[in-house]
């Protein structure tokens, strides 16, 4: 039996001991597996397995046990069936799905004449709580020259850009071994879109804009293509990831490697880090699969808000660039907590 619940949050009130209120009145759900259209047909082997990679990191007792019944099923649909319920949570906005990927370089360990671009470590001076240099100075001070904080050296300076803005990334060496880079900290500068100055401009309509435009556009323009790099003064430093294969994924936000249209980031708001979430997107291409919720994005704000994770590469990231499609997310919770979310009167 479908029951709809509708039960705001007073300010301060946390949901699942992850999540705190919203600005407006958060909305629950819970329905029954046999509301979630596709459900019979999903994987829900693949689901568990990526579930298995985060969920012994979670700590509340509730989600332990859960995590010890998990490795001992054989039967991946049976367990979230007994164990979880699906809930959906509003909070007044519609639902959305984007995409993202890791980028994958060609690279060096040491420059060259094709291997001119330093990924840089993040000097120490950066650290502080304030804005250090912009990006322009960054990169034309000499600041970072002679310091020892080149980690690779790539052979795309567009392609370094876009890296930052990813966040983390492989680079292919000439030996055909790879290094990842994640996330090493910022220079404290407010990101600037180049995407919305291109629009700004009237170089392009808004509806023109992509990733791979912009790259065109940059490369075409030498001159006009750095200045318009240098609009954004956000930016991203690295670090060497080094425990991570470089067959597995990169690392999300609990410190786990990701995996390919299994893994989805979220607003840890409103869904708790490391619990299933069922995803019934629309458009050009549907999609209804179970993910598990392993990593969250500036962008990525709202209850019904998800960013799902293509994979490495740059048949990943042509794919993640062309989604932005509506569709729905709901929330499994272990039963206990999903049950507490309901006003006693309706219990």
């Amino acid at each position: 039996m479908r029951r709809a619940i509708r039960a705001a949050l007073v300010a301060g009130m946390a949901l699942a001991g992850t999540m705190s209120a919203a600005d407006t009145e958060t909305t629950y759900e819970i329905l029954d597996f046999a509301d979630l259209d596709g459900w019979a047909e999903d994987d829900h082997a693949a689901a568990l397995s990526v579930f298995l990679e985060t969920c012994g990191d979670l700590r509340e007792p509730d989600w332990v046990s859960l995590c010890a019944v998990a490795r001992e099923t054989s039967d991946a649909r049976d367990f979230f069936e007994l164990f979880f319920r699906p809930v959906q949570i509003g909070d007044g906005g519609e639902g959305l799905f984007t995409g993202y990927f890791e980028p994958e370089l060609d690279g060096a360990l040491n420059p060259g004449p094709r291997y001119r671009y330093p990924i840089y470590s993040m000097p120490p001076e950066a650290q502080g709580t304030g804005p250090w240099l912009s990006r322009r100075d960054i990169l034309n001070s000499g600041v970072m020259s002679g310091r020892g904080l080149e980690i690779a050296w790539v052979d795309d300076p567009v392609e370094l850009f876009f890296l930052q803005i990813q966040g983390s990334g492989r680079i292919r060496l000439p030996d055909g071994r790879h290094i990842r880079v994640g996330y090493g900290g910022a220079n404290g500068h407010p990101y600037r879109s180049v995407g919305q100055e291109l629009v700004r401009r009237g170089t392009f309509n808004a509806h023109q804009v992509s990733a791979q435009r912009i790259k065109s556009w940059v490369r075409s323009n030498p001159f006009d293509g750095q200045e318009l790099l240098y609009h954004n003064p956000s930016y991203v430093f690295f670090r060497e990831v080094s425990e991570v294969p470089a067959e597995k994924g990169p690392l999300g936000a609990m410190n786990r490697s990701i995996t390919a249209m299994r893994s989805i980031a979220v607003d840890p708001a409103f869904t708790p880090l490391g619990a299933p979430v069922w995803i019934e997107k629309d458009g050009s291409s549907p999609l209804r699969r179970l993910m598990i919720a392993q990593d969250t994005g500036s962008a990525i704000k709202g209850a019904q808000r998800a960013d799902i994770f293509f994979g490495t590469g740059d048949t990943a990231g042509q794919l993640a660039g062309q989604l932005k499609d509506p569709g729905r997310l709901v929330v499994f919770l272990p039963i206990q907590r999903a049950y507490a979310l309901l006003p006693e009167s309706v219990l």
